[in-house]
């Protein structure tokens, strides 16, 4: 009997070893299916094809389907970092614009008295009188070096629910867009650089003698600086300046600036020469060139412009509205394609799923 019961338990022992072993392995192999693993030559293969996608090519024209599968592929294979192409952006981007030295005006890099002539007209020029001269920043917070790890973040709607916002606000210098909503959950808080449209500034009305409610608009940002194109149009330099004025006084500690017009100027030739025409180049797009050259690492999350994600599954706009952009202003989609491609490349890291 004893030697029956010793058999009998000696079986059930190897049952359960065996269901542990299956439970084991099915978990394994559950996981395995989750991550869905790329294979490095895969991996590869992605990276060429979206590396060598041509600067003008239409998105409208690819099978939308096959394009997400290969995307979302991609981005499940391990970022790539290559030194050698950013340091090629770097100085490109260096000699044809040099926002390292000129992207918005400030004291090292305009004179009192000085006439700026506009990025659309250089027929129109605007003074800068010795009062707006000294309410200019001395200089630029890169200054004499390159910032380490830069986040360049857009107002997609790919960015909702996404949980990206402790990584973001890990950066050493973050960038965001048309004074956006910040959280701490799906964007982030840290804000160094937010760009403001002039057309939102309409919205603020009698400045001189109500300034509450655009002051309190801003400081959400904190001591970050706030950009703005007042010399792209003169339409927008009279309600910039006028921004300007009544700011500045009231947070000397937010330098408001403004983009270089020569800048503005010379980045759009730059671009239109590598195939990407477009009446202009979204600030967004804009201002991940900066980084390019003034970042060591350069972390773009937000820019998506397709109204379904990586699963197909619908998106509003932005994160935080469902307003759609004025048609035929900028080329978003082709814009993305170039950064598809420098991504590919290595030269920066676009995140397009949900931060873990």
């Amino acid at each position: 009997m004893d030697r029956f019961m010793k058999r009998i338990f000696a079986l059930l022992a190897v049952i359960v070893l065996i269901f542990t072993i299956a439970v084991f392995y099915d978990k394994i192999n559950t996981t395995t299916r989750e991550i869905h693993v790329i294979p490095p030559v895969y991996c590869m293969q992605l990276r060429h094809k979206f590396a060598n996608i041509a600067s003008a090519t239409n998105p409208a024209q690819f099978d939308f389907k096959n394009f997400t599968e290969d995307l979302s592929a991609l981005m499940r294979c391990p970022p790539m970092s290559n030194i050698t192409q950013k340091e090629l952006n770097r100085a490109r981007l260096r000699a044809c614009c040099n926002a390292t030295g000129i992207l918005y005006y400030n004291k090292q890099n305009t004179a009192a008295n000085q006439n700026i002539t506009y990025e659309t007209s250089s027929k129109q020029s605007y003074h800068i009188n010795k009062d707006f001269y000294n309410m200019l920043p001395e200089d630029f917070p890169w200054s004499g070096r390159t910032l380490s790890n830069c986040a360049v973040v857009g107002s997609g709607g790919i960015l909702k629910n996404s949980s990206c916002g402790r990584e973001i606000d890990t950066a050493d210098f973050v960038i965001r867009f048309n004074m956006a909503p910040v959280n701490d959950s799906d964007v982030g808080l840290k804000t160094d650089l937010v760009t403001m449209n002039p057309s939102q500034l309409l919205g603020y009305k009698n400045l001189k003698s109500n300034p509450g409610p655009l002051v309190e608009r801003v400081s959400v940002y904190g001591n970050s600086i706030l950009i703005i194109s007042a010399f792209n149009y003169a339409a927008n330099t009279r309600l910039s300046v006028n921004a300007f004025k009544v700011l500045h006084p009231i947070r000397p500690q937010q330098h408001m600036v403004f983009f270089s017009s020569s800048y503005m100027k010379n980045l759009s030739g730059f671009w239109k020469r590598q195939g990407l025409k477009g009446v202009h180049l979204s600030s967004g797009f804009r201002l991940i060139n900066v980084a390019l050259e003034v970042c060591d690492h350069v972390h773009v999350y937000g820019f998506w412009p397709f109204d379904t994600n990586l699963e197909q599954q619908k998106l509003t706009h932005h994160y935080f509205d469902n307003v759609g952009p004025k048609r035929g202003v900028h080329a978003m989609p082709k814009e993305f394609l170039n950064l598809l491609k420098l991504h590919s490349q290595g030269a920066l890291t676009l995140h397009l799923q949900p931060c873990l």
